[in-house]
C-alpha cells in the first residue's frame, strides 16, 4: 500500500478511501483459522478432577512446560 501525502485536512478528507474489494467476513474467518493455529494450547479439553490441591498445582506446572 503506498504512502499518501496530502496538503491540508479538506484534501486528505476528499480523497476517496481505499480498500480491497471483497468480504470482510471471509478475511474475519481466514484471521480466526490462522490465530487457532498458531496460539498454544495450555489446557486440556474437558473436566478434570484432582485429588488435592497440590496435585493440581503439579499437573498444571507440567501443563505449562510442554
Amino acid at each position: 500500500m503506498a504512502v499518501e501525502k496530502y496538503h491540508s485536512v479538506e484534501e486528505m478528507n476528499a480523497a476517496p478511501v481505499r480498500a480491497r474489494s471483497g468480504d470482510g467476513f471471509e478475511r474475519f474467518v481466514r484471521q480466526c483459522a490462522r490465530f487457532r493455529k498458531l496460539a498454544a494450547r495450555k489446557f486440556v479439553r474437558g473436566v478434570v478432577k484432582f485429588r488435592s490441591f497440590d496435585e493440581a498445582q503439579e499437573t498444571l506446572a507440567r501443563i505449562s512446560r510442554d
